[in-house]
């Protein structure tokens, strides 16, 4: 990866001006057992987030399975409703808003394309419905203009909107859901883990096709994914969750050459590095033990039970979740001892 070219999009996408703040967000599915359904507990999958994204930037979210990261993408849009917290859009708290004047500006890609898609539905009605539902055509011919011109932006033609999806191969099938995000014009589109489904040689033209469409439209993103690597070549600044909490926020750059949190570190140490003399002298960083089950979360710290540096205070008290530099946030006890 060039690094000059990661400081130049930390530094040159990204405009002041705020879109999207979200703060204190979060989102408890209860527990229900019995014959009657009782609730008898909450998996907190995002308890307590708080961050900001600015007009044509990309945020990246990483962690592992079951961290939190696709729920904050959808409670965001309010595709699961927050427990608690506040999203602010442009400006407007739409955490109890009527949400279809937001539609249109606000999108998803999803991670599935073999599930997210209709199978009884064309090509084209799948790209199409949204502009049914919005009333973005005044007629049949303005609706197809408008539907052959998504397709070819994602790289697909004309003749593919009278197909069903089943006739394309997984590349194909997340450029209609990347076209039927489009479709609409929106300004914010969640990406939630948009290549974890594709193959290797596939996942690059997408993120390429990401990052131009972002060049041309002007567009903001919410990029979630698994993949560090993945997620610092398109991000601008990067925030990595576990067990439902943000432990690290910062530019691309400085969060992968500057970490300060030990579990950043230890993400960043298992990237791989094509330069095999280089790849035998890094020194890996291997977490002992399981992350612990959501449902009953550690206390204090959530990451001490795989901490090396974790003590008594760990144990006690949750760390606050605090701005150490300008720009980068941590939620650590012991920064300034292990640093």
């Amino acid at each position: 990866m060039n690094d000059v070219a990661t400081m130049e999009r930390e530094t040159n996408k990204a405009s002041d001006h705020v879109l999207l703040d979200v703060a204190h967000l979060k989102k408890y599915f209860p527990i229900r057992r019995g014959l009657m359904s009782r609730v008898v507990g909450h998996v907190k999958a995002v308890d307590d987030i708080s961050f900001q994204i600015r007009e044509g930037e990309t945020l990246g979210l990483v962690g592992e399975s079951g961290c939190g990261k696709t729920t904050t993408g959808r409670t965001v849009l309010r595709l699961y409703e927050p427990t608690g917290g506040q999203i602010i859009y442009d400006g407007a708290d739409i955490t109890k808003a009527d949400m279809m004047p937001y539609r249109r500006k606000m999108q998803i890609v999803f991670q599935d394309p073999y599930a997210s898609l209709d199978p009884r539905m064309t090509v084209g009605d799948i790209v199409g419905e949204a502009i049914d539902i919005h009333r973005l055509a005044a007629n049949k011919q303005e609706r197809k203009e408008r539907i052959y011109t998504m397709l070819e932006r994602v790289g697909l033609n004309s003749e593919h909107a009278n197909r069903y999806s089943h006739e394309f191969s997984g590349g194909q099938r997340q450029r209609i859901g990347i076209a039927r995000a489009l479709a609409v014009d929106p300004e914010f589109i969640v990406c939630d883990e948009p290549i974890s489904a594709l193959d290797v040689s596939i996942q690059a033209q997408v993120i390429n096709m990401f990052e131009e469409l972002q060049e041309d439209l002007g567009l903001t993103y919410l990029f979630i994914a698994h993949d560090l690597n993945v997620v610092r070549h398109i991000s601008s600044r990067i925030g990595v969750m576990y067990l439902g909490k943000l432990v690290e926020l910062s530019g691309s750059y400085e969060l992968t050459f500057h970490s300060l949190h030990p579990y950043t570190r230890s993400l960043i140490s298992a990237i791989p590095i094509p330069d095999p003399v280089e790849s035998r002298s890094k020194k890996r960083i291997v977490l002992e033990g399981d992350v612990p089950s959501p449902l009953d979360p550690p206390s204090g710290c959530r990451f001490r039970t795989r901490c090396p540096y974790a003590d008594e205070i760990c144990a006690e008290q949750e760390p606050e979740f605090r701005e150490v530099s300008k720009g980068h946030y941590v939620a650590c006890h012991h920064v300034d001892r292990i640093n």
